[in-house]
């Protein structure tokens, strides 16, 4: 099994800091993938290791969707690893929506990918886009899991946080289980210090 931490950390992706994440939530740790993901060769090995966990389980897939912007690198590595379609959401007027010409058929298997699943928020939004076209959304997956949903082969249950349904598959390569704090109770803020999204700095 590939040491999806070291990875992160070989990339520059596992940043300290005090970040704030797109949940609203403070974190003095972040996963930036997309530092991961630029070069193709982990990219390739990334998504052919979820790939084979996918192709084990026995599970059926016709295409592979995310949402876009952060799942779309991961979504595609993960669909030529399997070898199906490939298509991506998008947000317009705060929608999660289908464009570009990309459409699901009555039944279609649809596994919905992140780069890094925390809650699963995103990824529910692109699944009610599937389902609303009559997908159906057979599976989730991301390279990381934050450590708030169950993973399949996990014996770890999933927290109160998590939004993604217990009986859908949750694949992911590792769990990276940081501290989250609410903003009015971040030992990171009393510190002095101010949350920033990643991104904003250059990172």
């Amino acid at each position: 099994m590939i040491d999806i931490a070291q990875i992160y950390k070989d990339a520059g992706a596992y940043l300290e800091g005090h970040f704030l994440l797109s949940s609203g939530k403070h974190s003095q740790y972040y996963l930036q993938s997309a530092k991961v993901l630029e070069n193709p060769k982990t990219a390739l090995l990334l998504a052919k290791e979820l790939a084979k966990m996918i192709k084990e389980s026995g599970l059926q897939i016709d295409t592979v969707c995310s949402p876009a912007l952060g799942g779309v690198l991961a979504g595609y590595e993960l669909a030529r690893a399997l070898g199906v379609r490939f298509i991506f959401t998008e947000r317009v007027n705060g929608e999660m929506v289908l464009r570009r010409g990309f459409s699901v058929s009555e039944g279609e298997k649809v596994l919905v990918c992140e780069d890094i699943i925390t809650t699963g928020g995103s990824a529910l939004e692109a699944a009610a886009a599937i389902e609303g076209q009559g997908g159906t959304v057979v599976a989730y997956a991301a390279l990381a899991n934050r450590g708030f949903c169950k993973r399949y082969g996990s014996a770890k249950e999933a927290a109160k946080a998590c939004k993604l349904p217990e009986n859908v598959p949750f694949f992911a390569l590792a769990d990276f289980e940081f501290e989250i704090y609410d903003p009015h109770d971040c030992p990171l803020c009393r510190e002095g210090t101010e949350a920033y999204k990643p991104g904003s700095r250059g990172n």
